[in-house]
């Protein structure tokens, strides 16, 4: 049965970006530490030769990578990063993008996307529909905070990165005023980030 899991990069202080993000500078001030670990390691991963890794750390990114069927993702980040050229990191993965309206084009390459405006609750319906039975990757803090929200997220695989940033985009703001209750099932040290998996409960 697919899941919607929150997959994301953070400071220990809860930030996935530093302050003035970018096109330029897509993780902002400092932020390119959050996402260190996934270039500081000496093995290659087998989803994308971009990414070198320790291998503890290559096993869990290419787990999660297996285990997607599809992503969701806010029209911010994709305009952001320039619809990753047509071609995210994640080869042939279907991306859903969370807007009000449809771009005009969309760059060439292998990473088919849709273009979602009628609310979270539809963009994770046909995510899932999509996906089958992988699981339905988030990788960014609107788009979490809206599946936390709604009652959609089913889990978090959370990287910490060991730094706090001060400042910058805070993944867990806007998410409700009930409390969420959370099930730990695993805890894995890397190299220069922790990871940590979570079950929510209800």
């Amino acid at each position: 049965m697919s899941k919607v899991v929150l997959n994301i990069s953070m400071s220990l202080d809860g930030f996935v970006a530093g302050s003035n993000d970018s096109q330029e500078k897509p993780l902002g001030d400092q932020g390119e530490i959050l996402q260190a670990w996934m270039f500081s390691g000496e093995e290659t991963s087998q989803t994308n030769s971009f990414f070198k890794l320790s291998s503890i750390d290559k096993a869990i990114f290419d787990l999660a990578a297996e285990k997607t069927g599809a992503m969701i993702v806010g029209r911010r980040t994709y305009d952001m990063v320039n619809g990753w050229g047509g071609s995210h990191p994640l080869a042939n993965v279907p991306v859903f993008v969370l807007t009000h309206s449809v771009p005009d084009s969309t760059p060439s390459g292998n990473t088919p996307f849709t273009f979602i405006t009628n609310g979270i609750e539809n963009a994770v319906k046909q995510a899932k529909k999509v996906a089958g039975s992988k699981d339905v990757s988030i990788g960014t803090a609107s788009v979490a905070q809206q599946c936390i929200k709604t009652g959609l997220l089913d889990g978090l695989d959370l990287h910490i990165a060991p730094v706090l940033l001060g400042k910058g985009t805070r993944l867990f703001d806007h998410i409700g005023e009930e409390s969420v209750k959370l099930d730990s099932t695993e805890v894995i040290e890397g190299t220069g980030v922790i990871h940590v998996k979570y079950n929510i409960l209800r």
